[in-house]
């Protein structure tokens, strides 16, 4: 397992298929759709993203942009890289998910989605909002598992603390001082004697 995997196995997949599918709707990709695939399917990744490109410079632009913003924002980097020069369909692995830049027609002659049936599509403002309630509930439990706060202790004001503390001190002095003199009474009383 190299570096940049480990690094990206410490994020969260579904934030990072979230940033490239707002890459997507940023560089004007068409029909964008998250693929979430089935536990037995899952052998290949666990999400496919999937879009579409007018153009082969607007396919690689969004790959581009992908790459990049995964990069800066969360240090991941795509495992392999396929497609870029010809711009037709651009594949970017990350491992736990795979994008799909398509230009139009490859995506309606490929037809993907049709070969992934036990896949469960989304949108990505589906996928968001999937996203921000796992999160809430991820947050319920942290906060329910969370011991309760303790109750502040009533402070005392600083002088009276003081003339406690002072009290206290005497009180030592007058004990130490009459233990002291104590044996010297004794002392003279048998030296009298």
């Amino acid at each position: 397992m190299t570096t940049e995997t480990t690094q990206q196995s410490r994020i969260p997949i579904r934030q990072l298929v979230q940033a490239a599918a707002q890459v997507c709707e940023d560089k004007k990709g068409e029909e964008t759709r998250i693929l979430e695939l089935d536990p037995i399917d899952s052998g290949l990744a666990d999400f496919f993203l999937v879009t579409s490109a007018s153009n082969d410079r607007q396919a690689v632009a969004i790959a581009d942009e992908i790459e990049h913003r995964l990069k800066k924002e969360f240090g991941a980097f795509a495992n392999s890289v396929e497609g870029r020069r010809q711009g037709e369909w651009i594949l970017l692995d990350y491992v736990d998910f795979v994008v799909h830049v398509f230009l139009t027609e490859r995506r309606a002659f490929y037809d993907i989605e049709r070969l992934r049936k036990s896949a469960r599509p989304l949108t990505p403002a589906e996928f968001d909002a999937e996203l921000k309630s796992a999160l809430a509930a991820k947050t319920r439990a942290a906060r329910a598992k969370a011991p309760a706060k303790k109750q502040p202790t009533k402070k005392v004001p600083v002088k009276a603390a003081a003339a406690k503390k002072a009290a206290t001190k005497k009180a030592a002095a007058k004990k130490t001082a009459g233990k002291k003199a104590a044996p010297r009474n004794s002392l003279s009383s048998k030296k009298s004697n």
